[in-house]
């Protein structure tokens, strides 16, 4: 009895003084805590009856003994284990009530995230122009929520805020539309709005009609940004997408099936993916509310991306990621120099990735490479542009072909205990093309960039995994226009950028971003 006491002691105290440990996601730490909590409660259940059985046979034992010395002996042990008993129970009581304050009793779990930024943004234009800001400054909160009403069914959301220090001074009727486009209504930094970032439920299930493939279902709006790779920089557990090729929010629904058991290959899985991001739906106060409007009249057709996900490897060190997706009705601006004439739908998009993940160089070489990740990463898209239109500067119904190639590590610090330093480089093709807006990076997507784009970062825990610091230093370097517009021949135009290019003051020719942030999390 005493073992699994100590034991569950000693966990409770671990689970208390770090309740945010990185290897886990917070619904995963409830659910240990709340697991934890009922193992605690059997325990204190089976110690009370321990207690009163000991005292049954005490009694039973001193009215049989025949001598008065060997009653008071009797006594005397009887206190010794009532004493003890009593203690144990009563440190038990206490860590019960513990993991009960920290899991709601069993409601809603609630977990908050916090982080202030400082950048120095700088901007230099193809004739040679400069635009900057010394310090802009950024107020950034997530509100997660979660909770699972059976063992196979869970509810996740997570709201979000995002905006600038007081108010911004450079928007304007032509642009502002664009500021609150969905699939970046929360990384944009620009009113004081709270919005849903993610909110879904997941069904999961050991077995699929009968077979022992383990899988998933979820729908709502997804949790498709800082997805793997993208998410090391970001400090944040990796969403499913591959932020090689796609980091945007969008709704839509997911299913994932583990082939692991079937296979014997480690950690093999496939995921369906579909989500649509722009819905033709009629206005609320018109005789046909919500239903699809002609083209003739201004409308763009429904925007719906459908995807697959497929892993023939992870072993928990080594892994092989593979995804496609097609997106179809993809946009580009009417004008170039008035956002507000609306879209124009040009075509679909093809796009294909695959990476290979070392967490751990090696094995027992020494310390500092069994803590050190390595990635690379490569991706291909392919345009699919309607008859009459052109797609990232073509000719009407002309296919391009873009390609990207992304390097990176991550490694121990050298200055602290548990500090890491990230070094990345990514290159993109004429041609390459991402839905990455969504991209935690205020100068513009770096995986977009049709050139090339290098990055160093520096995060440091304060106060234990709760409170931390991270200083990063982005510089891109664009060979050619349209990294970060739409996917036409007006904003995604990937015409070679020059001195002599006409409007060549409009076009950025490199950007970097030096930025600071301290971040809560709890």
């Amino acid at each position: 009895m005493n073992k699994p006491l100590v034991l569950s002691l000693v966990t409770a105290a671990l689970l208390s003084t770090t309740a945010l440990s990185a290897d886990n996601s917070m619904y995963d730490r409830f659910q240990q805590m709340e697991l934890q909590m009922k193992q605690m409660k059997q325990e204190l259940d089976a110690l009370k009856a321990e207690k009163a059985a000991s005292a049954e046979a005490t009694n039973e034992e001193a009215d049989d003994e025949a001598t008065a010395d060997d009653d008071e002996e009797a006594d005397d042990e009887s206190d010794d284990d009532e004493e003890s008993v009593d203690e144990k129970i009563s440190d038990l009581q206490e860590n019960v009530a513990e993991l009960n304050k920290n899991t709601n009793s069993n409601h809603l779990k609630f977990a908050v995230d916090y982080r202030f930024a400082i950048e120095n943004l700088d901007y230099k234009m193809a004739d040679g122009s400069k635009a900057k800001n010394d310090a802009f400054m950024t107020n950034r909160f997530w509100m997660n929520m979660s909770w699972a009403a059976t063992d196979n069914l869970s509810f996740h959301g997570q709201l979000a805020y995002n905006k600038a220090f007081g108010a911004r001074s450079g928007v304007n009727a032509q642009n502002a539309s664009m500021e609150s486009f969905d699939w970046i209504a929360n990384e944009n930094a620009y009113d004081d709005k709270l919005r849903v970032r993610s909110v879904y439920f997941l069904y999961k299930d050991d077995e699929f009609v009968g077979t022992d493939i383990p899988w998933t279902f979820s729908i709502g709006r997804r949790p498709s940004t800082n997805g793997h790779l993208i998410n090391l920089r970001d400090d944040d557990h990796a969403s499913s997408p591959m932020g090689h090729s796609i980091n945007v929010e969008f709704d839509g629904l997911s299913a994932k099936f583990g082939l692991e058991n079937i296979t014997g290959a480690d950690g093999m899985y496939v995921k369906f993916c579909a989500g649509r991001g722009m819905s033709n739906a009629a206005p609320k106060f018109t005789s046909t509310p919500y239903a699809s409007v002609d083209s003739s009249q201004g409308a763009n057709p429904n925007i719906d991306l459908v995807g697959l996900i497929f892993v023939p490897y992870s072993d928990g060190q080594y892994s092989i990621n593979t995804q496609y997706y097609y997106a179809n009705n993809l946009i580009d601006a009417v004008n170039l120099q008035d956002y507000t004439q609306g879209f124009d739908t040009v075509g679909g998009l093809h796009s294909i990735t695959a990476n290979f993940v070392a967490n751990g160089i090696g094995d027992g070489i020494s310390d500092f490479l069994d803590d050190t990740i390595f990635f690379v990463s490569g991706a291909m898209s392919i345009t699919d542009p309607n008859a009459d239109k052109g797609m990232l500067g073509s000719a009407n119904g002309e296919s391009k072909t873009g390609y990207s190639y992304w390097v990176g590590t991550q490694f121990p610090s050298l200055i602290s205990e548990e500090g890491r330093w990230g070094l990345e480089y990514n290159h993109g093709s004429q041609y390459w093309r991402s839905i990455t807006y969504a991209e935690d990076t205020n100068i513009g997507s770096k995986v977009a960039a049709r050139g090339d784009a290098y990055e160093a970062y520096f995060t440091e825990p304060l106060v234990e995994d709760i409170l931390s610091l991270q200083i990063r230093y982005t510089y891109i370097d664009y060979k050619y226009a349209g990294s970060n517009g739409f996917f036409g021949n007006t904003t995604g135009d990937a015409v070679e950028i020059s001195s002599t290019m006409p409007g060549a003051s409009n076009y950025v020719d490199k950007a970097q971003d030096i930025r600071f942030y301290l971040r809560y999390r709890y």
